[in-house]
């Protein structure tokens, strides 16, 4: 079974040499050979010595490539990662807005997948097969769960330091785990609209209507994160500086956030 390739999606494949990209297609092979496997006996059916032997290498090589056996059928967040690190980082686009262009490149690859298959349809059903085989499998569940806390960190530590704040503080914090749920928006929508009804082309303006009706909801909170420049001392009891460059929106929540602290004077309502 052909997967996504992932890799080539995030642009490694334009610059690569001939050993990188003969590394990029053996991980290709192993996680297509993998996920065919899983789909046709289950995951825990198959051993990892099994996959090596198809692809006639060895286990130890399968294990240069992927840290774990459910790492062979999700090793998208590999290129999730890397985007969020560089999209979230440019201060000129707002925290959605990258998310949005990320999940928008990941949904064209998997629609531009379907499309090639001479029955889009029945690449469908495999495709929702597969969905069902990670919701079913405990262990790939457990490790899907564990991706999304990881991806969910490093978002946090993105954000913090474009707003000048820490990782561990509540406002990055918050902001990623609510870019993360427009990954389990789109993942729902391609369950739902995978019906073998819709073309790839259908499937993935539907989806992508789903995703963009959630992120309406979380882009007023989160577009301050585009320019704030906050400063914290990283202590309770310590002022919040806010530069005079700052928006008012941005000075509004410096001024929110210290009073919610205890770190602000409070105003008596008029």
């Amino acid at each position: 079974m052909k997967t996504v390739d992932w890799t080539a999606r995030s642009g490694a494949s334009g610059t690569e040499g001939l050993r990188e990209r003969k590394k990029r297609q053996l991980r290709q092979q192993l996680t297509d050979t993998a996920t065919a496997m899983f789909l046709e006996r289950g995951f825990e059916a198959v051993r990892v010595a099994e996959i090596a032997e198809a692809c006639d290498v060895s286990e130890k090589t399968v294990f240069n490539h992927f840290p774990t056996k459910e790492a062979l059928v999700l090793d998208q967040p590999d290129a999730t990662m890397a985007a969020l690190r560089t999209g979230l980082a440019d201060r000129d686009v707002s925290p959605v807005e990258a998310a949005l262009r990320i999940l928008a490149g990941e949904l064209k690859a998997m629609t531009s997948w379907l499309a090639t298959h001479d029955d889009p349809a029945e690449a469908g059903v495999q495709l929702s097969r597969f969905n069902t085989m990670i919701q079913t499998t405990p262990a790939l569940r457990a490790y899907q769960h564990e991706m999304t806390v990881q991806l969910a960190a490093v978002a946090a530590e993105v954000l913090a330091d474009r707003a000048g704040m820490r990782a561990e503080d509540p406002e990055p914090r918050i902001a990623a785990t609510a870019l993360m749920g427009l990954w389990q928006i789109q993942f729902a929508g391609l369950r739902t609209h995978l019906d073998g009804k819709r073309t790839p082309g259908q499937v993935e303006r539907a989806v992508s209507a789903d995703v963009r009706r959630a992120a309406r909801l979380i882009d007023a909170g989160l577009a301050t994160f585009a320019t704030t420049q906050q400063t914290v001392a990283g202590s309770a009891g310590q002022r919040r500086k806010t530069p005079a460059s700052a928006t008012t929106g941005d000075k509004r929540v410096a001024r929110a956030s210290a009073t919610a602290t205890g770190t602000g004077r409070r105003r008596n309502p008029k």
